[in-house]
C-alpha cells in the first residue's frame, strides 16, 4: 500500500497535533486497506456497520503500535497530545461513517471506549525488537474474528495475523519516520 507521507510546506513546524491528523489520516486509509485484503481473501462482511467494526479493531491495533514505537521518543506530555489528537481525529473518523451507515448518533465515545479497552489489553502483550510479538498479534486477530462473519471465521484469526499485520508495518514505519522527520 503506497501512503502519501510527506508535509507539502517542509519549512514548517508542525504541532504534534497536526501530526496527529496526519497520522490519523493515513491509519484510517491503512485499516481501510486491511479490510479490504480480508473481503477479497473471501472472509464475509454483511454489512457497512460491520465493515467499520473491522476497521475500528483495526484502528486500535494500529493506535496501540504507534503509542508503543512513539513511547521513547516523546515526553510524557508529548505523547499525551500526539495520541490524544489522533484519537480525536479517528474518533470524528468514526462519527462520520457510523452516522451515514447506522444513522444519527453518539460513535465517538464507543469508539475511544473500545481504543481504551483495547489499549489495556495490547499493554499486557510483548513486542520483541519493537515488533508486535505472537499474544499481541493473536489478540488482534481475533477481535477481528469476533465482528467478522460467520464464513470462513474460523481463518481470520490466521489470516490477520501472518498477512494483514506484516503488511501493515511498512506503511505505519514509513509513516511515522517522514512524519516526525525534523526537515
Amino acid at each position: 500500500m503506497r501512503v502519501k507521507s510527506k508535509w507539502n510546506k517542509k519549512d514548517r513546524v508542525r504541532t504534534l497535533e497536526e501530526v496527529g491528523g496526519a497520522v490519523a489520516f493515513i491509519l484510517w486509509r491503512i485499516a481501510q486497506q486491511g479490510l479490504l485484503n480480508l473481503e477479497n481473501e473471501g472472509f464475509q462482511t454483511d454489512t457497512r456497520e460491520q465493515r467499520i467494526d473491522v476497521i475500528t479493531e483495526f484502528l486500535a491495533f494500529l493506535v496501540h503500535l504507534v503509542d508503543r514505537m512513539k513511547a521513547e521518543a516523546l515526553d510524557v506530555n508529548g505523547r499525551q497530545a500526539f495520541i490524544s489528537s489522533l484519537a480525536k481525529h479517528l474518533a470524528s473518523q468514526v462519527q462520520e461513517n457510523r452516522t451515514d451507515a447506522q444513522g444519527k448518533g453518539d460513535y465517538r465515545k464507543p469508539f475511544i471506549d473500545l481504543l481504551n479497552m483495547r489499549a489495556a489489553d495490547y499493554a499486557e502483550c510483548p513486542m520483541p525488537d519493537g515488533e508486535p510479538g505472537y499474544a499481541f498479534k493473536r489478540y488482534f486477530g481475533e477481535s477481528v474474528r469476533a465482528v467478522m462473519g460467520e464464513k470462513d471465521n474460523k481463518w481470520v484469526t490466521d489470516q490477520v495475523m501472518e498477512i494483514e499485520v506484516p503488511e501493515t508495518l511498512p506503511p505505519l514505519r514509513k509513516t511515522l519516520r517522514e512524519l516526525f522527520a525534523k526537515d
